[in-house]
């Protein structure tokens, strides 16, 4: 008799045991749950925040132009440099000489040579 007794107990704290085992894991899991849906809403939040901005966007063109007389690539720098996206006119001249592979900045009238430029209008 006193076995079985003891085995009750035992059966009893097993089931008890199980109970809070089962409770645990399905606290871990809504948990588990709510924090995923948290984190993917503030991640998605700020993702649709980030794309939804009112900048223009502003796009890069390349025009063929034919040097006229008298004219330098300091003179097309002023015209068409824009201070948003180019630090000073030099760093938009030594683009002008990359583009074109040119040695230094010397153009000659009736030259063709190739002119970045940004606008905001999308030509396509």
């Amino acid at each position: 008799m006193m076995n079985y007794s003891v085995s009750e107990r035992r059966i009893r704290n097993n089931r008890i045991r199980r109970r809070r085992q089962l409770k645990h894991h399905i606290v871990m899991f809504i948990t588990t749950v709510l924090l995923i849906s948290c984190f993917s809403v503030c991640f998605f939040s700020f993702k649709a925040k980030a794309q939804s901005g009112s900048e223009e966007i502003a796009y890069k063109y390349y025009k063929s132009i034919t040097v006229e007389n008298g004219d330098t690539i300091w003179d097309y720098a002023e015209k068409y440099a824009d201070s948003e996206y180019y630090d000073s006119y030099d760093c938009y001249i030594k683009e002008v000489i990359r583009i074109n592979s040119l040695s230094d900045d010397s153009i000659q009238s009736g030259q063709y040579i190739i002119i970045p430029y940004y606008s905001y209008e999308f030509v396509g």
